[in-house]
């Protein structure tokens, strides 16, 4: 499992039509263009409009993903929510459709604390034998996982974490607290692949990849390669274009960059529409002249 999660691994989006219906097609373009350019897929998260969903919409875009990857690379699905009930049932979905782990948030909107979060996880371990994540987004979920809490977690079984916290002291303190062996790092974020890939993260979940994966993935094998000096400009490089992503909520220009690449990416879903034509179109200036084919 160690070896197989490792690398880039874009945080999916999710297609949607006009009328805000799951766009299948378009949800198989999306993954036929990434297929062979990326080494995992993380569907449903954020990226992936996972609370966006009904529990049966996610299931579909679970079984929908998982058929056209057909096995090319892992899929870890997100499977996080506010309820344990319906955490559980899309995680034992997951598995049934091929999932080689689930991933989820620790229980949205009413602040648990940790002994919640740790019966939640505890209640999620016990009902699936794939492996199990915790994503720490402390600022969408209003819960932050320190490395002792996050220690205990894997005592009962979690097997890695997906850090979005983007502070990397939190993930240096991750790396050096979880006493477990075969305990999977993951950094939840290109802008600081350099940093944590160097201290042993295991893979990056980029949301730059979904549309431009091509610098972010050279960048993850330039600095396991250990050549340094090439990276650094590298990750100033996926800096850059992050930021230039930012143009315009992210989640919506990444849609639209796919675009412009030739990719039917449908829409977005409702509160989230396309960006301004002419921030996109600033944005695909800046993208061509850092050398990103259109």
């Amino acid at each position: 499992m160690q070896k197989r999660i490792s690398g880039i691994i874009p945080p999916l989006l999710t297609a949607f039509d006009k009328q805000g219906n799951f766009d299948e097609k378009a949800q198989r373009e999306i993954v036929s263009f990434l297929v062979n350019k990326i080494q995992g897929f993380y569907p449903c998260g954020t990226y992936g409009s996972g609370p966006l969903m009904s529990v049966d919409e996610r299931k579909r875009v679970a079984e929908v993903v998982i058929d056209e990857v057909a096995g090319r690379v892992p899929v870890i699905l997100h499977v996080g929510g506010a309820s344990t009930c319906s955490v559980v049932e899309l995680a034992q979905h997951a598995e049934k459709a091929g999932a080689i782990a689930v991933a989820a948030v620790p229980p949205i909107y009413y602040g648990f604390k940790e002994p919640e979060v740790e019966r939640h996880f505890k209640e999620l371990v016990d009902a699936v034998s794939i492996p199990v994540f915790v994503y720490n987004n402390p600022k969408t979920t209003g819960v932050s996982i320190s490395a002792d809490f996050l220690n205990r977690l894997a005592q009962i079984g979690v097997r890695g974490v997906k850090d979005s916290s983007f502070d990397i002291m939190v993930f240096y303190n991750y790396l050096w607290k979880v006493k477990k062996e075969d305990f999977i790092p993951v950094v939840g974020t290109e802008a600081l692949i350099f940093p944590a890939v160097a201290m042993g993260a295991h893979a990056s979940v980029s949301g730059l990849a979904n549309a431009i994966p091509e610098p972010v993935v050279e960048l993850f094998n330039t600095v396991k390669a250990g050549d340094i000096k090439k990276a650094r400009p590298l990750q100033e490089k996926v800096s850059t274009m992050r930021d230039i992503m930012h143009y315009a909520p992210t989640l919506p220009m990444i849609q639209a960059i796919l675009r412009a690449r030739g990719v039917n990416a449908g829409y977005p879903r409702l509160p989230f529409v396309f960006p301004e034509e002419k921030l996109v179109n600033k944005a695909i200036a800046e993208f061509k002249a850092m050398g990103v084919s259109f």
